[in-house]
């Protein structure tokens, strides 16, 4: 019932409510416009493409379901940033905790210039920050089959070195689950392919300018799509007994190879590496040293009173069940069943299975589907239980609100809420529209 209290115990994800003002400002004013501007354009080129015939849109369907669930996480999280009152909770709780470091000599020893170190390096950042993206996270080569290549190439590279002096992806610890990735007979969609590579040259050559050194070296003689394709159609890492014999080669394999994906990852892994070297250097390090330092001043001023970032530890959540106003009209904490067949439109993303349109004249419309709770959860969490103040199993959290999103940050009580399955409608679904009637008789005798 609503005001009922609940709880959560999971695993919630990670949140970012302990970054600087600057570091959230770098997010909010370079980090997330971009990304957004960028893949808001690649989901319409996938859908296009998908448009043009059965196979297309069989095979798009899983990147734009990434895409588009990516694309909501930013839009909420930026929309959060560019909220007034998150940027002054921010901005006090930080001016409070500087002036607590302050007016103790000693811990302004310990902690100095820590917040200052921050936004420098945000501001080196924002300086490097189209090289780092489009270079070394390969958001210029948004292909498959690049990233083969360039795994192939480093880790010919970093398997001759020490343990200690390689890049920390080609660690001895990480070299299996490396291989396995790499070796594995996975399909490959060429025009996909063509499609995703020849977007990220044209976006790389508008972001980075056509004066940038690598953006010379591809594309001054050639379009982002003859340069795609190109590489597509005359690569033979598709086919995983090749990667394998590159893999198996090492250094002089991959020196000797003339396969057009592998010189493309030789000849642009020098810059990428150098501006990842900037990064690690200028912009990691004093990032993570002076937070070190921050989290000593937070921990002097407050005690055990806050608590850290998520990081997949075990959480336990407090709530109630409460709806929230949203346009200035309440939304009510409960929905039934009766809600799903109102929604369903016979098309996608509405477009209920065939099991639950044969099975609505022997269902209870009346029955409980999903609530909403004030209770503080993150990706990460979905399949936690929900217990009442008696322990008794009251729903299985699975999602959050739109209002949701903006947890990364901070706890909007008066908007953001998990939204949980109800137990019946659980009952309901396994025993009258999945036929599932042991599940059920399981469930049921296990309370």
């Amino acid at each position: 019932e609503a005001g009922e209290a609940t709880f959560v115990a999971g695993h919630p994800g990670t949140t970012n409510r302990l970054l600087t003002v600057e570091q959230l400002k770098f997010q909010r004013d370079t980090q997330f416009p971009e990304y957004l501007v960028r893949n808001s354009e690649l989901r319409g080129r996938l859908i296009q493409w998908g448009k043009t015939g059965a196979e297309p849109e069989r095979i798009i369907q899983r990147p734009l379901q990434s895409i588009e669930n990516a694309l909501k996480v930013y839009r909420g999280r930026n929309t959060a940033l560019l909220d007034d009152r998150l940027m002054a909770d921010k901005s006090a709780r930080e001016q409070g905790l500087r002036e607590f470091v302050i007016s103790d000599p000693a811990l302004t020893r310990s902690v100095g210039s820590a917040w200052d170190d921050i936004a420098n390096a945000q501001e080196r950042m924002r300086q490097i920050y189209g090289r780092y993206l489009y270079l070394e996270s390969a958001a210029g080569f948004n292909s498959t089959l690049f990233r083969y290549a360039r795994q192939l190439v480093r880790a010919a590279d970093e398997r001759s070195k020490p343990n200690e002096l390689r890049l920390r992806e080609y660690a001895d610890s990480n070299l299996q689950k490396l291989a396995s990735s790499l070796l594995a007979q996975t399909p490959i969609y060429p025009e996909l392919e063509k499609l995703t590579l020849s977007f990220s040259f044209d976006k790389m050559r508008e972001y980075l300018g056509p004066d940038d050194p690598i953006v010379r070296q591809l594309l001054s003689a050639e379009s982002p799509q003859s340069l795609a394709e190109k590489l597509i159609d005359e690569t033979k890492l598709a086919d995983a007994s090749v990667r394998e014999a590159l893999w198996d080669g090492g250094s002089e394999a991959i020196a000797a190879s003339d396969d057009p994906m592998i010189v493309l990852a030789r000849t642009t892994d020098a810059e990428a590496r150098a501006v990842r070297k900037i990064y690690e250097d200028e912009v990691q390090a004093p990032v993570a040293a002076g937070q070190e330092r921050i989290a000593k001043a937070r921990f002097a001023a407050y005690g055990t009173g806050t608590y850290p970032d998520a990081t997949f530890t075990l959480r336990l959540s407090y709530g109630a069940v409460k709806g929230w106003e949203e346009k200035g009209e309440p939304v009510e904490p409960f929905t039934t069943l009766a809600r799903l067949y109102e929604r369903a439109t016979g098309r996608a993303p509405f477009e209920l299975p065939q099991v639950w349109l044969d099975a609505r004249d022997r269902l209870d419309m009346t029955t409980p589907f999903n609530y909403v709770t004030t209770n503080d959860i993150v990706g990460g969490n979905s399949g936690s239980p929900l217990i009442d103040a008696e322990g008794r199993l009251v729903g299985l959290a699975f999602d959050g609100n739109i209002h949701s999103l903006s947890g990364s940050y901070w706890y909007d009580a008066a908007l953001n809420r998990a939204v949980a399955v109800h137990p019946a409608i659980i009952i309901t679904a396994l025993e009258q529209v999945y036929e599932a009637k042991s599940i059920a008789k399981e469930i049921r005798s296990s309370r």
